[in-house]
């Protein structure tokens, strides 16, 4: 069965995620394009590097063909906030990147867009899903792909220089070329080295490159740019005496960081570092917006400002309507998403990337210095992040623990609990969070508190009371 969690639908491949899913699926889209008028504005499809996404965006086009709905497709490996942005250039009512983002290599999905670029919501998703899985492969007609392209039905493009050209306009370039940075980019085997070098060898940066080939497997390493995963990356800049690392994770819309130090820079500070950047040494003014089982350092950084924090569910479909509706200068999530105001509608980490480069050159300031005057102004907090497999049978038990109203026993009494998504208990100095995972089948527990002990302390609280090993 098809399924759409908090980051699109992922599947394993050849078991759910088949050929035929996959038909099912573009047609119940096609449907949906024809019920609300829209078929004639066209569709469009973009691919990451994994094993089948090509394949697959072109057997989402046969349908689309047989369908009569013209479907651009970005012919070539493309970072999923690129696509995003071709649905918005294009002003199309739907679009899909066919990735499984972070998740393992064995995984892979579709991401679906709507107008603007933005991460489809939920209801929309949810009856897609549906519909698709409705359908019978009998319903089924499709176009070859090369009779497609003949006919015109399908039409290969190229949109990175309007992308890349699309961030360039908004960030000082001449600030970057005066600096002449060291920088060492890992893209994990993923999309982003050709659009995110280009824009920094555009601005005079020296640029070394890791782990750029295509690889299916990711190295053996799970795409997710995090203290885990980037100990080759800490050891480049290291070695070059590199001013910033940067990597992005399968897909191009997280990023992960190390500072000129050799130290990985959280994501929370990643986003923290931005907005107080944005605030402070660009003049900017507006509030934020994050998910619940994010840093509330960037609250503390609004109210300095006179500005507002707002929290919404993860899934960064309700960080970028958040955004839009409050008008805020930056939104994000401690996963390593974020967007800033002005550009697309959804995550992307070679536009994040390049406005980290960005802070260096005006600030004048090595990245860590301006860690510490983060913290010295606004206070440090220590997260921990915990995240444990389980079994189909085991998720009632997990569920009635969450859903009732008893509670662990903490050091010091709860001050609310939110049960927006998941359970997220919050305390005079602190919070934690628990909660599933809506890309895998996991159960997920984030706790931030003033130091790391009391954090790795209310975590094993958490742990001992669901009967989790940790």
């Amino acid at each position: 069965m098809i399924e759409f969690g908090t980051g699109g639908w992922r599947a394993i491949i050849g078991d759910t995620f088949t050929r035929e899913n996959l038909q099912k699926l573009t047609l119940a889209i096609a449907r949906r394009m024809k019920a609300e008028d829209m078929s004639d504005r066209g569709f469009c499809v973009g691919y990451d590097r994994r094993f089948l996404s090509v394949e697959a965006a072109e057997w989402m086009c046969e349908v689309m063909a047989a369908e009569g709905i013209h479907t651009r497709i970005i012919h070539r490996e493309a970072p999923t906030p690129m696509i995003m942005f071709t649905v918005h250039l294009y002003h199309l009512p739907y679009g899909v990147a066919v990735t499984a983002s972070h998740n393992p290599a064995l995984y892979n999905g579709v991401k679906l867009f709507t107008a603007g670029g933005r991460d489809a919501a939920e209801d929309i998703t949810n009856e897609l899903a549906i519909a698709a899985n409705a359908i019978s492969l009998e319903e089924v007609r499709m176009i070859p792909y090369p009779q497609a392209i003949r006919q015109g039905l399908v039409e290969e493009i190229n949109p990175q220089n309007a992308y890349l050209d699309s961030i360039i306009r908004t960030v000082n370039m001449d600030a970057i070329r005066s600096r002449n940075l060291q920088i060492v980019l890992d893209p994990m085997y993923g999309v982003s080295r050709t659009s995110l070098q280009t824009i920094l060898l555009t601005a005079r940066c020296d640029v070394s490159v890791i782990h750029e080939r295509h690889d299916a497997l990711f190295g053996g390493r799970l795409p997710a740019p995090n203290v885990e995963t980037l100990g080759a990356l800490q050891g480049a800049v290291l070695e070059s005496h590199a001013d910033i690392g940067i990597a992005t994770d399968g897909d191009a819309d997280r990023l992960g960081i190390i500072d000129n130090t050799g130290r990985f820079i959280h994501p929370n500070e990643v986003l923290c570092l931005l907005y107080y950047y944005l605030l402070k040494f660009k003049g900017w003014h507006g509030s934020a917006v994050r998910n619940l089982a994010t840093t509330h350092l960037l609250d503390a950084i609004a109210a300095a400002f006179g500005e507002k924090c707002y929290e919404v569910p993860v899934g960064f479909k309700h960080v970028s309507a958040a955004m839009q509706e409050h008008n805020a200068v930056i939104g994000g999530e401690s996963s390593g998403g974020l967007t800033v105001r002005g550009h697309i509608h959804g995550k992307d980490g070679i536009y994040a990337a390049t406005l980290l480069v960005e802070m260096l050159s005006v600030t004048g300031k090595k990245l860590n210095e301006l860690v510490q005057e983060l913290y010295n102004a606004f206070g440090r907090r220590y997260m921990t992040e915990y995240d444990w497999a389980f079994d189909a049978e085991d998720k009632p038990r997990l569920i009635g623990l969450l859903s009732g109203k008893a509670l662990p026993e903490f050091p010091q009494k709860p001050t609310g609990v939110n049960d927006m998504d998941g359970r997220k208990i919050l305390f005079a100095n602190g919070w934690l969070i628990i909660r599933f995972s809506g890309t895998e089948p996991r159960l997920r527990v984030f706790c931030e508190m003033p130091t790391l002990i009391e954090a790795e302390q209310y975590s094993h609280i958490v742990a001992d009371y669901l009967g989790l090993k940790m």
